[in-house]
C-alpha cells in the first residue's frame, strides 16, 4: 500500500510517500507526477520519503525519472532512505553525463 499526500504553497509542491512504492502503486505515484508537473511552474518539488518501506526496481525507475525531470528535493530520515536518495541523485548525474557525452559527439 501507498499514501501519496500532496501540499502545495507559493514555493514548493510536496510530495508525500508513505509505504511502499512497488507493484501497481507505482503506476499510481506516477499518475500523481504527471498531474503535478504542470503546476510546479517556478516552484521546486520535494518528494518526501521519510515514510517510505520498499521501493521495488520500477519505483526506483520513477523516483529517477521525476528527479531527473523536476530536480526534487528528496526528504530522508532513515539510513536506508539516504541510500535510495544517494542512488537517485547518482543516477541523475549519470543520465546528465551521458546526455553531455551525446551532444559532445553529434
Amino acid at each position: 500500500m501507498l499514501r501519496i499526500t500532496t501540499d502545495e504553497n507559493d514555493q514548493a509542491i510536496e510530495i508525500k510517500l508513505e509505504g511502499r512504492i512497488a507493484g501497481p502503486w507505482v503506476a499510481e505515484f506516477s499518475r500523481t507526477w504527471i498531474e503535478t508537473a504542470p503546476r510546479l511552474a517556478r516552484r521546486k518539488l520535494v518528494l518526501d520519503l521519510r515514510n517510505v518501506t520498499y521501493v521495488d526496481a520500477l519505483g526506483k525507475q520513477a523516483l529517477i525519472h521525476i528527479h531527473a525531470q523536476s530536480g526534487a528535493e528528496l526528504t530522508v530520515s532513515t539510513p536506508w532512505a539516504q541510500h535510495l536518495a544517494e542512488e537517485i541523485r547518482a543516477n541523475k548525474t549519470s543520465q546528465e553525463n551521458e546526455d553531455q557525452n551525446d551532444s559532445d559527439i553529434a
